[in-house]
This record gives structure tokens, sequence and C-alpha cells, in this order.
């Protein structure tokens, strides 16, 4: 197991609340419907970096559009199923769940299609240009 790298508290001291609190919650519940519209819930954010939860039920990119991104793009699939086209990529890429995909700002890519049933879901990290 890799080593925690965060700071440890080693003193007894009474634990201060912390300034912004702890949020959670359930990345499945409240899934919409089919042939709903494509959905994105902003989970967290810090002022750089923003995670979202996006439901895709059928989307597509539309024809002649490409995406291109001013900041990285960190994309995992939750759930349901998506083709993504990558510029300079011989072959789409064929997401299922488990899968990952990282797309550095001005990747340009589109989505060629989402599963309906189940839908589609992803976990997309946003993030400044460049950062590893």
């Amino acid at each position: 197991m890799p080593a925690h790298t965060g700071t440890a508290m080693t003193d007894t001291k009474p634990l201060e609340p912390s300034p912004r609190p702890a949020s959670h919650g359930q990345l499945f519940a409240s899934l919409p419907g089919a042939g709903a519209a494509e959905e994105f819930l902003l989970l967290a954010s810090n002022g750089t970096t923003r995670v979202e939860r996006i439901v895709s039920t059928g989307q597509a990119s539309p024809a002649d559009f490409w995406y291109d991104q001013a900041e990285d793009e960190f994309v995992a699939l939750l759930a349901g199923g998506a083709v993504l086209t990558i510029a300079g990529r011989a072959e789409p890429l064929r997401l299922e769940p488990g899968d990952w995909v990282n797309l550095p700002a001005h990747c340009r890519h589109r989505v060629e299609w989402t599963s309906t049933e189940p839908p589609t879901v992803w976990l997309a990290v946003f993030s400044p240009a460049g950062r590893e």
C-alpha cells in the first residue's frame, strides 16, 4: 500500500471544524429517463478544478462538431456505454463501465454515441491546462 502523503494530526488539541464543510452524495441517484436532456451536475469545485456527473441518454455530438476545450478533462465511464472519436486516433474509442480517458486541453474529440438504457453516467474532472 502506498505511503499516505497527507498531514497527520499527532497532537491532542480538540478538532476544529473545517472552514469548508465536507459533502457527499450518491452518483446514481435521480438519473434522468430515456429521452431526457443531457444532465450536468456540479459535485465539487475549488475555483480551479471541478468535478461533474454527466448523464447522457442517447446524446451525441452534432455532425461536424468537435469539442476543443481550454482545460484538461479526465472522464471515467461509470455506467452505460459510449463511443468517442479523438482527433489523431485511427479508430473510435468504445468506453464501457470502468474505462477512463484523459483529454488534455485542445485535444479535439467528439461523442459519437451514448447508451440510453442504461443511461450513460460519466464522472468528469476539469482542471487548468497542463497540470499533471
